[in-house]
């Protein structure tokens, strides 16, 4: 177990043993947010799958309705008009076999990528470099499109990757500390909305085990599992 500071404990000692309700646990995550920096505020849901099983896997990607608050840099594997497009919708880093070069050199300067299906052949290349960091295009997550105008500006206004890890819980940004809670509430909302319509057929007994809010330095504070509808409850 990692060892805090006091800071942290006096932080954690603030929080009651009790299942909050969503609006009630991002104010508290808010409160308690002490670092002298904006932090981003986390949700965490545990799951009823094994993902040990290929048919319980969940994964996918949402936009959420209010962003992040993170300039996301966006590389795109293009040539010709769709290179163009792609940087006229914004992209920062844009490229074909310069940039494979330029990856397997080390040189990743940006947080999120997606290629058109004819460079997919090239970008395969890369994914022992690309895949351990989560960037590697994937067309189930809408990654590998030739609409890279639309997904370039859903990256960049707050699109997000979930996947349920090995434990069956899946970490998200929900925004930062400096968000009105409202926004960060109907984020929330967002999220968990999604993450019941993919639920696997194959799941059993309760798929949303238990939902934890949580600030980059703070502590985590539990909210009800079963309050999915009303989030704007007090």
């Amino acid at each position: 177990m990692p060892k805090h500071g006091k800071k942290y404990k006096e932080q954690a000692a603030k929080v009651e043993r009790k299942l909050y309700s969503p609006k009630a646990a991002m104010e508290l995550v808010k409160e308690l947010a002490a670092a002298k920096f904006d932090e981003t505020v986390e949700c965490s849901v545990r799951l009823g799958v094994d993902t040990r099983k290929a048919d319980q896997n969940v994964r996918g990607s949402i936009s959420l309705p209010n962003g992040i608050g993170k300039d996301v840099r966006v590389a795109v594997f293009a040539e010709g008009e769709k290179a163009r497009e792609a940087e006229a919708a914004g992209a920062e880093v844009i490229g074909s076999d310069d940039l494979v070069a330029q990856i397997q050199a080390g040189n990743i300067n940006f947080d999120a990528c997606i290629a058109t299906p004819n460079m997919m052949g090239k970008v395969g290349r890369l994914g022992r470099i690309l895949g351990p960091r989560g960037l590697m295009p994937n067309p189930k997550l809408g990654t590998v499109t030739m609409d890279v105008a639309r997904m370039v500006g859903e990256l960049k206004a707050g699109r997000v990757e979930y996947r349920a890890d090995r434990y069956g819980i899946v970490h998200v940004p929900m925004g930062k500390v400096s968000f009105e809670t409202q926004k960060l509430v109907e984020n929330y909302g967002a999220l968990l909305t999604e993450l019941l319509r993919v639920k696997p057929s194959t799941a059993k007994g309760r798929y949303v085990k238990s939902v934890t809010f949580s600030s980059t330095m703070g502590p985590g504070v539990k909210v009800d599992p079963l309050r999915t509808r009303q989030f704007m409850e007090d």
